[in-house]
C-alpha cells in the first residue's frame, strides 16, 4: 500500500513539472525574430529587431504571455482571452467560434547557404484543427517571408473567418505609417501619419484590379517617421493578386500589432475536411538605416528569388497605342515596325484592337473575349504581323486581356454562365466589360487558350502585355453556387492556375503585368511577369512621383516606363530621361517628332543599352525627393561600385530656390570617378562644371556636385565611372 501511495505521489509530482520553454530563432544576417512557448503551451513573440550577437541575451527578455489579454501571441484566435484583433477565427461544426492553438513541434532546414525555412505546427487540443506557421529567411538580403497553412478534420466543412498570413508586435515610443494610395493615373501617392491608440486599416475590396486605390505595401517608421537613410523602419508587402488587408493596432500599453493577409470581407471561406488553405506570403524587411536600405534589401531579394527572370535582361519596345489607337491596318503597323527598328528598340508591341469579327474591336464597347484576328483589318493574321516584324528586324509582342469580356461578344453570347454576374439584377459595367469567372476550370482553360493558341500558331511571339481593366463587380459565381464567400479567393487561385500553366509550357516568355495602369503590383503576380505597368499616366512630372513610390519596393527592371506625348509642355528629352529610370519603352508617334528629337531618342536608346545593366541590377539611392522640394534625384550603383547612373530633375523650381550641392551615395570613397553628362540634345554640350572631370568617391559623397538649376522641367543624366576601367 505504501509503495502505491509513493508511486502516485511521484506521478503527481512529475505531472506538475513544467517543461522548459521552447525558443525558436528565425534569423537573417541583420534581424532576429524570436518565438517562445509559454506556460500554457501557446506560442508567443519574444523579440523582433536587430540581431543579437549572443543568443543567450534573449534569456533576459520577459515573455509577454497573457496579462489581462495583452499577450504577444504569435497567432492569436478570436473568442478566447485576446482583447485585440485576432489572426484567426473559425466556426466549428457545432457552432463554437473559438480554437485555442498550442505548440506541437517545429523544424528548420537550410535550403541553401543563404535561405532557411522554419515550419511551426500549432494544434487545437479539443477540435481537429491544425495551423502551420511558415517562415523563410534570406540571410544576405535581410528579408523574411511568412505565411500559414490551415487544415481541419471535422466531419463537415468549417467556415474560417479570419486567416492572417502574419502578425508582428512592436513596442516603441511612436509609430509612423507611410501608405501608398491614389486612383487610376494617380497611383502610389505617399502619405504618412502617426499611429495612435486604435486601428488603422489598409484594405481593398476590388477583386481583380485590386490595387486601384491602395497598394499592397507599407512602411512603418519606429520611434520616428521613416526617413531615407536613418532610423528603424519596417517595410512590408503581401504577395497576393486580390483583396488584401493590413491592420495596424496600437493598444492601451502602446504596443503595435501589424496583421497582414487576405481581406476577409465577403470571404468567410468554406474549408472542406482535409483541404489545406494556404495564406499568401507576407514579405518584410527590418532596416535600421531607413527606407533606402530597406528598398535595396527588397530589390536584391526580388531580382534573385521572386521576379520572373529577375537576373535577366528586358526588351525595350515601341508600342502603337498613341500612334494609332484602334485605327490601324497591316500597312500602318508595318511602318511602325520599321520605325521601331530605326529607333533601336528590341520589339514592336501591338496593343488593343486586333481581334473580333462578328463584333470587331473598334472601341472598348465590344469584341473583348473573341480572340480571333479581325479579318478585314489584318487579313494575314498574327502570323503575317510576326513575319513583317521579323523582316523589319524587331521582335513582336501583343496585348491581351484574357480575364474579361464585353457583353457584346460571341463569347458572352455562348457562355453567359462563365461571367461573374448577379442572377437577379441588371449588371453593372466597368469600362463596358464584365469579369470572367476564373473559379470555373472551363474558364481557366479559356484564359490559358488565349496565350496558348497564339503561341502555338506563332511561336516567335516574344512578349505579351496582359491587361486587366475591371475590378470584380456583380459579385456572384454561377460555378461556386452555395460557396459564394469563396469567390474572391477562388478567383485568384484560378488566375494562378492559368499562369502556372503558361509558365510551365512557356517558361521563358516575357510578359507585362498591366491592370488599367498600376492596378496590380504584387510579388506573387510578379513570379509570372517580368515587369508591371506602373500607371496609364505617362506625364513625366507625375511619373517622377509614381516611380518614386514604386521604387520603395520594386527594382527598376520590374517597372515599365514609356516615352509618350503626355504633357507636351515638357521636352522629349525630359520625358525620355524620366522613362530611362525604369524599363524603357516608347509609345509615341515618332514621325510627329522633329528631326532633332528623333535623333535624340535614337541616341538615348544607345545610351540606355550601354547603362541598363547598372539600371536593372544596381543598388538604388534616392537622393532628392520630389515630395520635399522642386527637384528630384535618383542614382543606381553597380555591386562593385565601379559604375553609376545619376538622374537629376528640376521640376518647378522657384526663383528664390537656394540650390545646394547634391551629395551622391553608394560609391567607394577610395576610388576616383569620372563624371560625364549623357543624353544631350543634338548639337548641345554640357553646361555642368563637373562634366568630364574626375573626383574621389569621398568628395562626391561628402561635398557633392552642383547639379540643380532654376530651369523649369529640365533634366540631366550623368554616367559615373571609376577611373581605370
Amino acid at each position: 500500500m505504501k509503495k502505491t501511495i509513493i508511486l502516485l505521489m511521484l506521478l503527481i509530482g512529475i505531472s506538475t513539472i513544467k517543461a522548459d520553454p521552447i525558443t525558436i530563432r528565425i534569423s537573417t544576417d541583420q534581424t532576429d525574430l524570436v518565438l517562445q512557448t509559454g506556460k500554457n503551451g501557446r506560442l508567443f513573440q519574444l523579440y523582433l529587431g536587430e540581431k543579437f550577437s549572443s543568443p543567450s541575451d534573449y534569456t533576459n527578455i520577459p515573455l509577454k504571455e497573457k496579462t489581462d489579454g495583452m499577450s504577444w501571441e504569435t497567432y492569436p484566435v478570436s473568442g478566447a482571452d485576446s482583447y485585440f484583433e485576432p489572426a484567426f477565427s473559425i466556426e466549428h461544426n457545432d457552432g463554437n467560434l473559438t480554437s485555442i492553438l498550442k505548440y506541437v513541434s517545429h523544424t528548420s532546414k537550410k535550403i541553401d547557404n543563404n535561405v532557411e525555412e522554419t515550419i511551426i505546427t500549432l494544434r487545437d487540443d479539443l477540435y481537429p484543427v491544425e495551423v502551420k506557421l511558415y517562415y523563410t529567411t534570406f540571410a544576405k538580403e535581410n528579408v523574411i517571408k511568412s505565411w500559414t497553412e490551415i487544415v481541419h478534420k471535422e466531419k463537415k466543412a468549417v467556415s474560417i473567418k479570419q486567416y492572417a498570413s502574419s502578425m508582428l508586435y512592436f513596442r516603441n515610443s511612436s509609430y509612423h505609417l507611410t501608405e501608398f494610395s491614389g486612383d487610376w493615373a494617380n497611383e502610389v501617392r505617399e502619405s504618412t501619419q502617426q499611429l495612435n491608440f486604435g486601428k488603422k486599416i489598409l484594405d481593398t475590396k476590388l477583386g481583380a484590379r485590386a490595387n486601384m486605390f491602395v497598394s499592397p505595401f507599407f512602411t512603418v517608421g519606429l520611434d520616428q517617421a521613416a526617413r531615407e537613410n536613418e532610423g528603424v523602419v519596417l517595410m512590408g508587402t503581401l504577395a497576393w493578386t486580390g483583396n488584401f488587408r493590413f491592420t495596424f493596432e496600437v493598444d492601451n500599453l502602446d504596443n503595435l500589432r501589424v496583421i497582414s493577409g487576405i481581406n476577409p470581407e465577403a470571404s468567410h471561406y468554406v474549408l472542406e475536411p482535409n483541404e489545406v488553405f494556404k495564406t499568401p506570403e507576407f514579405i518584410f524587411t527590418l532596416s535600421n538605416q531607413g527606407k533606402g536600405q530597406g528598398s535595396r534589401n527588397l530589390h536584391r531579394w526580388a531580382r534573385k528569388y521572386q521576379l520572373k527572370d529577375g537576373e535577366g535582361d528586358r526588351l525595350s519596345l515601341l508600342n502603337n497605342w498613341e500612334a494609332t489607337y484602334f485605327d490601324f491596318d497591316e500597312t500602318k503597323l508595318a511602318g511602325l515596325m520599321k520605325e521601331a527598328k530605326d529607333l533601336g528598340v528590341d520589339m514592336f508591341l501591338l496593343d488593343d484592337g486586333w481581334f473580333g469579327n462578328k463584333y470587331p474591336r473598334h472601341s472598348d464597347t465590344q469584341g473583348l473575349g473573341d480572340w480571333q484576328v479581325t479579318k478585314n483589318k489584318l487579313p494575314n493574321g498574327v502570323p503575317g504581323l510576326v513575319k513583317t516584324a521579323k523582316e523589319a528586324g524587331v521582335k513582336f509582342g501583343i496585348w491581351v486581356e484574357p480575364e474579361m469580356v464585353n457583353s457584346k461578344s460571341e463569347l458572352y453570347e455562348k457562355h453567359p454562365d462563365w461571367v461573374i454576374q448577379l442572377p437577379n439584377r441588371e449588371p453593372y459595367y466597368f469600362r463596358n466589360q464584365l469579369v470572367l469567372d476564373l473559379s470555373n476550370p472551363k474558364v481557366q482553360d479559356h484564359a490559358f487558350s488565349v496565350i496558348d493558341n497564339l503561341m502555338t500558331e506563332n511561336p516567335d511571339i516574344a512578349y505579351f502585355k496582359w491587361d486587366c481593366n475591371s475590378p470584380i463587380t456583380n459579385i456572384y459565381s454561377p460555378y461556386l453556387k452555395d460557396k459564394q464567400n469563396n469567390l474572391y479567393i477562388e478567383y485568384v487561385k484560378g488566375l494562378y492556375n492559368v499562369l502556372d500553366r503558361i509558365k510551365a509550357k512557356y517558361p521563358n516568355l516575357p510578359m507585362m503585368l498591366c491592370s488599367g495602369g498600376g492596378g496590380r503590383s504584387d510579388y506573387d503576380a510578379l513570379q509570372y511577369f517580368t515587369e508591371f505597368w506602373c500607371s496609364d499616366n505617362t506625364d513625366p512630372i507625375e511619373r517622377i512621383f509614381i516611380q518614386w513610390g514604386y521604387s520603395q519596393f520594386f527594382p527598376a527592371k520590374a517597372m515599365a516606363a514609356h516615352v509618350t506625348s503626355w504633357n507636351k509642355d515638357t521636352s522629349v528629352k525630359f520625358r525620355t530621361d524620366v522613362a530611362m529610370m525604369c524599363k524603357l519603352g516608347f509609345d509615341i508617334n515618332i514621325k510627329e517628332l522633329s528631326k532633332d528629337d528623333q535623333t535624340f531618342c535614337k541616341d538615348a536608346v544607345k545610351n540606355y543599352n550601354n547603362l541598363k545593366e547598372v539600371i536593372y541590377d544596381g543598388d538604388i539611392y534616392r537622393l532628392a525627393s520630389p515630395y520635399e522640394g522642386n527637384h528630384a534625384s535618383v542614382m543606381y550603383v553597380d555591386e562593385p561600385k565601379d559604375k553609376a547612373v545619376l538622374y537629376v530633375y528640376d521640376i518647378f523650381p522657384r526663383y528664390a530656390d537656394n540650390l545646394k550641392n547634391l551629395k551622391l551615395q553608394g560609391l567607394d570613397k577610395n576610388k576616383s570617378y569620372r563624371v560625364k553628362e549623357i543624353n544631350l540634345m543634338p548639337g548641345k554640350t554640357s553646361k555642368l562644371s563637373c562634366n568630364e572631370k574626375t573626383f574621389s568617391g569621398e568628395y562626391l559623397m561628402k561635398v557633392g556636385l552642383d547639379l540643380f538649376t532654376k530651369d523649369r522641367l529640365s533634366s540631366r543624366i550623368l554616367e559615373i565611372t571609376a577611373v581605370g576601367l
